[in-house]
C-alpha cells in the first residue's frame, strides 16, 4: 500500500508544524510507502517557508503552491498530483489525527472506496467531539446537515470532518468531475461517490476543535449554497455521470 496524505494549508505558521510532526512520527512506525503533501493554497504568512524548512530533514513531506481559491480547490489539487493507492485529506490543525487512518485499513482491505469519518453519534455510537464546537457552530451545524441530507445526502449526519480518504480509482473518477471550491467540497465528494456506485465506509472519530479555527459564520452560509449547487449539477448531469 502507498498511502498519500494530503494537508490544505492556508496560513497556517502556527500550526503546521505541529501536524507535520505527529504525522512524520506515525508514518515512520508503518510498513507501507507513504508521502504527505501539503498543498499551500495562497497563504501570505510564513507556511510555505516553513513547510519547506520541515521538508528538508523529512523527505516524504511535499509542498505544492496554488492560488488560494478555497479549501475544496486545495485538497482536489492535492487529490490530483498524489500518487498513493490510497489518498487520505486532513485538516492543518490535526484535530482528528492520523492514527484515525488505523480504522479504515481494514474497511478498504474489505473493499471500500471511500471511507469517511464522522464525529457525530447519530451516525456511530463511537464517534464524538472531545472538545466540542461552540453552541452556535453547532446549531449552524445541525441546521446545516438536515438540508444537506434533505437536498442530496439523506443518512449521513456529518458531510464535513475533514478526515476521508479513497483509492486511487475513486479519487481520479470524483475530483476529475468536482467543481466546489470552498467547503461544500465534501458534500460534492461524498455525492458524486454514490452517484458513481463507489463503496462508503465511515469510522468514528475522536475529533478536537481548535478555538483558532478558519472556519466563519459566512462559510456556513456558502456550504448551503454550495448544497444546491451540487443539486443542480446531479439534476443536469454536469458532472457527465449518465454519459
Amino acid at each position: 500500500m502507498y498511502l498519500s496524505v494530503i494537508i490544505p494549508a492556508h496560513n497556517e505558521e502556527k500550526r503546521i508544524v505541529r501536524t507535520l510532526e505527529a504525522n512524520a512520527a506515525y508514518l515512520r512506525a508503518k510498513s507501507f510507502d507513504y508521502e504527505v503533501i501539503v498543498v499551500n493554497n495562497g497563504s501570505t504568512d510564513a507556511t510555505e517557508r516553513i513547510v519547506r524548512d520541515f521538508a528538508r530533514n523529512v523527505p516524504f513531506v511535499k509542498i505544492f503552491n496554488t492560488n488560494g481559491k478555497g479549501k475544496g480547490f486545495a485538497v482536489r489539487y492535492g487529490m490530483m498530483h498524489s500518487t498513493g493507492d490510497i489518498r487520505l485529506f486532513m485538516d492543518a490543525d490535526n484535530a482528528t489525527t492520523l492514527d484515525h487512518f488505523n480504522l479504515m485499513e481494514p474497511l478498504f482491505r474489505q473493499g471500500c472506496d471511500l471511507v469517511y469519518g464522522t464525529r457525530d453519534s447519530r451516525d456511530l455510537k463511537e464517534a464524538r467531539q472531545v472538545i466540542s464546537q461552540p453552541w452556535y457552530r453547532r446549531l449552524l451545524g445541525d441546521i446545516g446537515n438536515l438540508i444537506i441530507q434533505a437536498v442530496v445526502l439523506p443518512g449521513i449526519w456529518d458531510t464535513q470532518a475533514g478526515f476521508k480518504a479513497c483509492t486511487k480509482k475513486a479519487a481520479e473518477d470524483i475530483f476529475s468531475r468536482g467543481v466546489i471550491d470552498g467547503f461544500g467540497f465534501d458534500i460534492e465528494m461524498l455525492s458524486l461517490a454514490k452517484h458513481l456506485r463507489f463503496r462508503l465506509g465511515k469510522i468514528p472519530l475522536q475529533w478536537e476543535n481548535d478555538p483558532d479555527s478558519k472556519v466563519s459564520t459566512g462559510a456556513y452560509i456558502q456550504v448551503f449554497k454550495e448544497v444546491f449547487q451540487v443539486r443542480w449539477n446531479l439534476w443536469t448531469d454536469a458532472y457527465g455521470i449518465r454519459k
